[in-house]
């Protein structure tokens, strides 16, 4: 279908629909898990912290999940959280799209000046699951995302150039312990007393 669009100069991006819509929730929870995380870590280590910012430019329309700037150091950094990363090459163009728009005018826009350091970030989840995906899409995300762990990290404690790469995020709640993934609580049933004899 993708190849069938693509000859008619058209993008296909199907919607999948699971028991009434369930499966959009549970996505969209997992999603919005992840984006409050990264906000957290962001304002952290302050950064000045925008999301779902919109953008409609010569034909070209989205929302950018998370924006950042530290103003000190000139440096923004354009955010694109994935709770189930599906169709890579839809997310890689789209990523290229933002990076684009946050240098020519949205870090402007939203913040007051012109970036001299811009980062460009893949979010996933620290799942088996998504690292596994990265691996078979070594190429094509490493050309997109070269950079990883720690030297992510590092960058946004101090960016000083510009930056492209993927960031495995703890799926976590606000104890900052892992969720079950299932929904689930375990329940614990109160031991009875032993009574002195």
């Amino acid at each position: 279908m993708r190849r069938l669009f693509a000859a008619l100069d058209a993008r296909w991006e199907p919607t999948v629909s699971w028991r009434g819509g369930d499966l959009d929730r549970v996505l969209d929870e997992g999603h919005s898990r992840l984006v409050d995380e990264v906000v957290r870590r962001l304002i952290a280590l302050r950064w000045d912290v925008r999301v779902e910012v919109t953008y409609s430019e010569f034909g070209e329309r989205g929302s950018i999940d998370v924006l950042a700037a530290r103003r000190d150091l000139l440096a923004v950094v354009n955010i694109e959280v994935k709770s189930d990363l599906t169709v890579i090459e839809a997310t890689v163009r789209k990523t290229d799209e933002k990076d684009r728009l946050v240098r020519r005018s949205l870090a402007r826009e939203r913040f007051g000046f012109t970036p001299r350091s811009v980062g460009r970030l893949l979010v996933l989840p620290a799942s088996t699951a998504a690292r596994r995906r990265v691996r078979l899409a070594g190429a094509t995300l490493t050309t997109a995302f070269p950079r990883r762990g720690a030297e992510v990290r590092d960058w946004l404690r101090h960016p000083s150039s510009d930056l492209a790469g993927i960031l495995f995020v703890p799926d976590t709640n606000r104890g900052g312990g892992k969720r079950n993934p299932g929904g689930f609580k375990r329940v614990r049933t109160p031991r009875s007393r032993s009574h002195g004899t």
